[in-house]
C-alpha cells in the first residue's frame, strides 16, 4: 500500500486534474463533438465532475491568499489583537472548507456523484436495538438537512421502543459517496434507559447504503427472477392504516435481496420505486460480489458482521466514539447524535484511497 503522498486530499493532483480538464475542454470544441450524442454526454459528464472538484480549490486558495494578506496588513498596524476574533472565526471557516473538500477529491468512483439507498436494521438487543435505529435515524437526518440534502423514507417498520428498521433515499450531489463508508455495524454502550436496574447494556444496527442508479444505465432485472408481493400499509401504532394493498414487497431469488416500499397510497408508484430499490442494491451486490472474487487471496478483506462492528459509540462509563477502522475518535458523543460526523466520513475517505493506492 502506498503511503500519502502529501498532496492535499491524499490523492487529489490539482495540476494533473487541470490538464485533463483542459484536454476535454479541446474535446468540446471539435465541430463534429455532438456528432456522437452518448460519447459527447460521457465527455461532459466527466469534464463537469472535475470542474466541480477543482473549482472549490481554487476558491479556497483565494480565500486562503485574501486572509493572509489581511493578517499581515493588521500586523504592521498592530492592531493584531483587536482583530484576534474575526482572524480566528476566517481560519475556522477555512479549516472546515478544507476537510470538505478534501473530502469531495476523494470521491473518485463511478457513483461516488449519485444519490442514495439508505437503510437502518436493528440487530441485537430488543427493545434497545430499536431505540438505537432511532437514534442512527435522527443522527442521518441531521447530517442531511446541514448538507441541504433532500430525504424521504421509502418503509418503516415501527417498533414499541422505537424503530425495527427504515430506509430512506438521500437526495444530493454525492450522497453516496459520503455515506458508503457508513455501511456496517454500530454498536452502541449505554446505561439502558428502559432498565430500571439502570443496567449497561450494548445494542447493534447494521446500515445498508446502495447508489440511485441513473436511468440511462441498462440493467435488466427479468420478471422470473423476482417475487411480489403486496400488503397492506400501516403507520405508527396502527395509525393511518391503508384500506388497499398498497404496500409492496419484492424479493429477488438467486440473491435473496428483499426491498419493500409503503410511502405512496399507490400501489403502482410504491413497485415502481421498489423495483428502483432492487435495482440499486443488485447492482451493489454484484460489484461486491466482482470485489470479493477479486480480493479473496488478501488477508485483509473482512465480511461485515456483527462481529466487525466499524464503530462504537460509548456513553458509559465515558464518552466516546470511534471508528475502528480509520481509528478517528471524538469524545463529543451528543454533537456526533447530532449528526456532526463529517470527521469520520473524511477520516474514512482518506482510509479508503491509501487503502486503494
Amino acid at each position: 500500500m502506498k503511503k500519502n503522498s502529501g498532496i492535499p486530499g491524499g490523492g487529489f493532483d490539482p495540476e494533473g486534474k487541470q490538464q485533463k480538464i483542459e484536454a476535454l475542454q479541446d474535446k468540446t470544441a471539435d465541430p463534429d463533438f455532438w456528432n456522437r450524442r452518448e460519447q459527447a454526454e460521457q465527455v461532459m459528464q466527466e469534464l463537469n465532475t472535475l470542474q466541480n472538484i477543482i473549482e472549490p480549490w481554487k476558491e479556497m486558495k483565494e480565500e486562503l491568499e485574501e486572509l493572509s494578506e489581511y493578517i499581515d496588513l493588521v500586523a504592521e498596524e498592530g492592531e493584531s489583537e483587536a482583530y484576534y476574533d474575526e482572524i480566528s472565526r476566517r481560519i475556522s471557516a477555512l479549516k472546515k472548507r478544507y476537510g470538505e473538500i478534501r473530502a469531495a477529491s476523494l470521491l473518485e468512483d463511478p457513483y461516488d456523484k449519485n444519490s442514495a439507498f439508505f437503510t437502518i436494521h436493528s440487530g441485537a438487543g430488543g427493545t434497545e436495538a430499536c431505540d438505537w435505529v432511532q437514534m442512527l435515524y435522527r443522527m442521518y437526518t441531521r447530517w442531511s438537512e446541514n448538507k441541504n440534502y433532500s430525504l424521504e423514507i421509502l418503509d418503516i417498520l415501527e417498533a414499541e421502543g422505537g424503530i425495527k428498521s427504515v430506509t430512506i433515499q438521500i437526495t444530493g450531489m454525492y450522497a453516496y459517496g459520503y455515506l458508503k463508508g457508513e455501511a456496517g455495524i454500530h454498536r452502541l454502550v449505554r446505561i439502558s434507559p428502559f432498565d430500571s436496574n439502570k443496567r449497561r447494556h450494548t445494542s447493534f444496527a447494521s446500515v445498508y447504503v446502495s447508489p440511485v442508479i441513473d436511468d440511462t444505465i441498462e440493467f435488466e432485472i427479468r420478471p422470473e427472477d423476482i417475487k411480489v408481493d403486496t400488503y397492506r400499509a400501516s403507520g405508527a401504532g396502527g395509525q393511518h392504516v391503508n384500506t388497499t394493498d398498497s404496500a409492496v414487497r419484492i424479493t429477488h431469488l438467486e440473491s435473496g435481496i428483499v426491498v419493500q416500499c409503503q410511502n405512496e397510497r399507490s400501489q403502482h408508484k410504491n413497485r415502481a420505486t421498489a423495483m428502483k430499490m432492487l435495482q440499486s442494491k443488485l447492482f451493489a451486490y454484484y460489484e461486491q460480489k466482482q470485489e470479493e472474487e477479486r480480493e479473496k487471496h488478501s488477508i485483509e478483506k473482512k465480511d461485515i458482521s456483527w462481529g466487525n462492528q466499524i464503530r462504537s459509540y460509548v456513553f458509559h462509563p465515558y464518552t466516546m466514539v470511534k471508528d475502528h477502522r480509520t481509528d478517528e475518535q471524538t469524545g463529543n458523543v451528543q454533537a456526533v447524535m447530532d449528526g456532526e460526523i463529517d470527521r469520520f466520513i473524511e477520516a474514512f475517505l482518506q482510509w479508503n484511497w491509501e487503502q486503494k493506492h
